[in-house]
Order: structure tokens, then sequence, then C-alpha cells
């Protein structure tokens, strides 16, 4: 079920059986000269609702879309959110699925720079309740797509030389799938891309200055992509039926 495309009382039923939802989560950032700005969000998005097309049982809630992309500033169409803004609306997510009774809040991550912001909104989120002295009443869950089971070994089958860290023929093959219109053309030089730290804007336009990380995302194709996306998508319904079945502390 997709939440967007629900009404109320179709949720208020959903809750009736499961109290599970799944919120895609990713950034709208540059990924290099053919990469698609949305690509960090894209995929989770891609990955959840193909899960749901399959016919799994999931909710997918509305894609958290801009996240934590400061450091890629200094590229024209990179949008983001200071971490303690994103933390903020983190926390204004939970509280508003909280609200309404669900109690495994799973979001699906795509883009590496946000984990540690994640994390940092799950424990705020969790301090209230450790402060309090009260049990949270919900779980949350994070994961990135590439580290559902399986799919960081199939990505490095596909891609043994040149994935590199940030525009990976990975991510680009699973929007090349699904928006076969979208798929870009550029000279990339050197093919494959230098690696080194990640600090502020100006910095890694400096280094990186075409924007990819390790990668050489020529390698991708709408056929690696629509394995990846097929594999990824059983990988997430097995991992959220996980998270369903887990049961709470009866520690008081």
């Amino acid at each position: 079920m997709i939440l967007s495309f629900s009404t109320w009382p179709e949720i208020e039923a959903w809750l009736a059986n499961s109290k599970t939802v799944v919120i895609p989560i990713g950034s709208n950032e540059q990924h290099g000269p053919t990469g698609l700005l949305g690509t960090d969000w894209l995929c989770p998005e891609i990955i959840a609702h193909e899960a749901h097309r399959s016919g799994g049982e999931i909710l997918v809630a509305p894609t958290f879309n801009i996240g934590m992309a400061q450091h890629h500033l200094g590229f024209p169409g990179t949008i983001s959110l200071k971490p303690s803004t994103f933390i903020a609306a983190i926390g204004d997510w939970v509280d508003s699925l909280s609200r309404h009774g669900f109690e495994k809040i799973y979001f699906l991550n795509g883009h590496g720079g946000n984990i540690a912001s994640i994390e940092a909104a799950f424990s705020e989120i969790y301090a209230r309740y450790s402060w309090a002295a009260t049990r949270c009443p919900f779980m949350l869950k994070l994961r990135s797509w590439w580290q559902l089971p399986g799919i960081g070994p199939l990505a490095d089958q596909m891609f043994p030389v040149g994935h590199g860290s940030h525009a990976t023929p990975s991510e680009i093959a699973i929007t090349q799938s699904a928006y076969p219109a979208s798929i870009k053309s550029a000279a990339l030089a050197p093919k494959i891309a230098p690696t080194g730290p990640i600090r502020d804007a100006l910095d890694y336009r400096g280094r990186f200055p075409d924007g990819r990380i390790g990668s050489d995302p020529k390698q991708a194709s709408p056929e690696t992509g629509a394995q990846l996306i097929k594999a990824s998508s059983a990988a997430l319904l097995a991992d959220l039926a996980e998270f369903s079945r887990e049961a709470f502390s009866t520690t008081r």
C-alpha cells in the first residue's frame, strides 16, 4: 500500500493488522555528469515501490527526498538541510506516525551522508523516553538499500572495478532501469574518479571536479539496474518482516 494514494480509513484499517511503515529517505544532490540529482531519493523509492508492486505486505510512506548534502552545495541543483534541521524534521515525521499507532518505523536510506544525522535523530528521539524513565512505544530502524542482505556482494560482482562511493554504477543503474527516458551521457575523465576525504562544499568541488568519487558510472545499464531492483525489493521485504516480528522488551 502506498500511503499517499490511500485514504485515512484505509490507513486506519492497515493499523488494525500491522503497525509497520517504511519511509524511503534520501537526498537531492549532484551525482556527477551522468547521474540524476534525485538519485539518492529515487533509489529507495524505486525499491520500496517495487516491493509493493510485487505483492509484498508493505506500507510505503511519502519519500523524504531532501537530506544532509551540504558537502555537495558546490554543484548547482543540490538542495540540502542543515544537520540540525534534518534531525528535527525526522523527529516530526516519527512523532506524526507514532501518534497514529505505528510501532515499527523503518527508514530505507539512499544517501551515505544521511547516516550520521539519521542515527543522531534516533538518539534524540529515544532520549525523550530514557530521561523520562519510560519505554519508547515504537522501534526505529535505519537500513541503506545497498546494505540490504546480499545487495553489496551483488553490486561488487557486477562492478568489481570502479564502483566507488558516489555516483556509483549501481545507483545510476537503478534509476536507468526505472526511468529509461532520463538516461544521460557525458564524457568522463578520468574514467575512474579519484577518491579522498569529504569536508566542506568548496573542498569537495576542488577534490572531485565532476562530482564523482572513485566511480565509473558508465558501467551502469538498465539491465543491471533491473537485477538490483528485483534483488533489493525482495531483500527489503525479508528485512521488514524480521523487523515487524521483533518483540518489545518486557522490562519496565
